[in-house]
């Protein structure tokens, strides 16, 4: 077990802001992943989109280990 502050903290963190930041992410991967067939410039973009997607699982999976920052 990590320690508890932090887990706090990244309880706050996916509360207030991952899940936010997710979703919006997810509607513009959304929006522009049908047009990564016809512009392959998009992929980077789609990729990022993607990792920020995760994001919630990240803070989970910090949360759970009670991991700091840095």
């Amino acid at each position: 077990m990590g320690n508890i502050i932090f887990s706090l903290i990244w309880l706050i963190i996916l509360i207030c802001v991952s899940f936010w930041v997710a979703n919006i992410a997810a509607a513009f991967y959304i929006v522009i992943l049908p047009f990564t067939v016809c512009i392959e410039g998009l992929t980077a973009l789609t990729d990022f989109l993607l990792s920020v997607i995760q994001f919630p699982r990240y803070c989970t999976e910090s949360m759970m280990a009670g991991k700091g920052f840095g």
